[in-house]
């Protein structure tokens, strides 16, 4: 009787556990959510047809006085109606200056000068920037260069009001129960190729983990980069397996998670 009440209770707990990862990521196996950080030419002129072409949204994280968002308003602004995130990457980008390997932050970008506050001014005043495109309230935020500190206090910690999410550069992948929404992990892209990508989001989905991925240049314009081909593989292979994954935007996806770690509290 005792051998039967354990095997009884083990496929109790198997059965609610395939039931709470079947109800999860919106009935799928797992949630992608694709990045692209500083406002690069080609995330408007390679990345968005792309994405459009298949059906799929991105979220932009634009550095408000880059080239590529300041000279590009209209295009940011037609991206947004199309359903795609425009999300905050600070209105300078600045990054450390004073950690090894950093020799190339400029005296005037180096966020180790920076005071707290300056860091939270010149990012809500890149909050004003994105409303006056696409007329959006909500956010999410990613932390410039990964850096997520000013000395040893979190900028972040003041500014979670306005923000729903903060994205960081871990390589890492976490159930919807472990995520930490100012802190999100993310792989970063630089020269893998399709199929490497795409073991990625098979480890996912075998997880049943939330994948971010984060792009810098797609087919040219920055040093971390992928190439077209590489990237476009990845995407259809999104396209072609959207029964099995939640692919959005991360304020959706973001807004999903707060909402479920709320009703497990």
């Amino acid at each position: 009787m005792k051998k039967y009440l354990i095997l009884f209770i083990v496929c109790l707990f198997e059965l609610t556990a395939y039931a709470q990862t079947d109800t999860l990521w919106h009935h799928k196996k797992c949630a992608v959510v694709l990045t692209y950080d500083d406002a690069l030419n080609v995330h408007l002129d390679n990345v968005i047809p792309l994405l459009d072409s298949l059906g799929l949204k991105g979220t932009f994280y634009l550095s408000a006085y880059f080239p590529g968002s300041r000279l590009r308003i209209d295009d940011w602004r037609k991206a947004a109606a199309e359903g795609h995130e425009l999300a905050n990457h600070t209105l300078f980008h600045p990054c450390l200056g004073n950690i090894p390997g950093r020799e190339w932050v400029k005296p005037e970008s180096d966020m180790s000068k920076y005071t707290v506050q300056r860091m939270i001014d010149e990012t809500r005043m890149t909050n004003v920037f994105l409303q006056a495109v696409d007329g959006k309230t909500k956010r999410t935020f990613a932390y410039p260069c990964g850096d997520t500190k000013i000395g040893d206090t979190s900028f972040i910690d003041s500014m979670k009001n306005d923000f729903i999410a903060a994205r960081a550069v871990r390589a890492e992948m976490h159930t919807i129960d472990k995520v930490d929404l100012y802190n999100t992990d993310c792989y970063a892209m630089n020269g893998e190729s399709g199929e490497q990508m795409i073991q990625i989001v098979k480890q996912a989905m075998q997880t049943n983990t939330l994948l971010i991925f984060l792009f810098h240049g797609v087919g040219g314009e920055h040093s971390l980069n992928v190439s077209l081909a590489a990237h476009s593989q990845l995407l259809h292979f999104l396209k072609d397996h959207k029964q099995e994954i939640w692919i959005a935007p991360m304020i959706d996806v973001a807004e999903y998670i707060k909402g479920y770690q709320s009703r497990m509290k």
